[in-house]
């Protein structure tokens, strides 16, 4: 089986689900095939940028080194969000990091501008190779990005349901709206208020 064929049977995983819990995700095995392939591009790429992509860029034109900077700049940007989207992931299943904590801001798929950008005008330019790389990481960058809002969007339904206090909470909130509402008379004051609170 090819990265190609592996790459359309995690695009599809969670299609028909509106979301889908961590516990979901780990073991349906679309965790590891995602981590497991955005590792090895990881790897692939460092090493090609290191090497043959080095040479190759340099019999460029000026416009076709230009489109070489700015996408494998992009390239590297949109591999560095995933690996660590996925590592983060792994952290919070084996019990490393909380919820709260995955959920933080510094922890969201940053840098979506510079990742889903169209391609510099002269990328046709660019080697087979390269190419290769980017298409990959493209389709790889898209669905962590699917993932991660299907993994949020269940932790945010799931909140309300679960917390301890969420039925005593809206008890008291319909007991405050039927008091202000209702045709009461007013409590003694305290201080120097001398209406009722809005």
């Amino acid at each position: 089986m090819n990265d190609q064929d592996i790459s359309q049977m995690n695009d599809v995983g969670f299609a028909d689900a509106d979301c889908v819990s961590l516990a979901q995700f780990m073991a349906s095995g679309l965790f590891q095939r995602t981590y497991d392939e955005g590792m090895r591009l990881v790897e692939e790429t460092s090493a090609y940028l290191d090497g043959p992509g080095r040479e190759a860029s340099r019999g460029l034109s000026r416009e076709a080194s230009l489109a070489y900077a700015s996408e494998s700049m992009r390239l590297t940007t949109r591999l560095m969000q995933v690996a660590a989207w996925l590592l983060v992931r792994k952290a919070l299943h084996e019990g490393e990091i909380t919820d709260d904590e995955a959920g933080a801001e510094k922890y969201r798929l940053a840098t979506k501008d510079i990742a889903r950008a169209p391609r510099h005008v002269s990328a046709d330019e660019l080697p087979a190779q390269l190419m290769d790389l980017i298409s990959r990481s493209e389709r790889l960058y898209a669905r962590v990005e699917r993932l991660d809002t299907e993994l949020r969007v269940h932790v945010s339904s799931a909140t309300p349901s679960t917390h301890p206090m969420a039925n005593q909470l809206q008890r008291v909130e319909a007991f405050y709206r039927e008091t202000m509402e209702g045709d009461l008379a007013p409590r003694a004051h305290f201080g120097r208020r001398s209406q009722r609170p809005e």
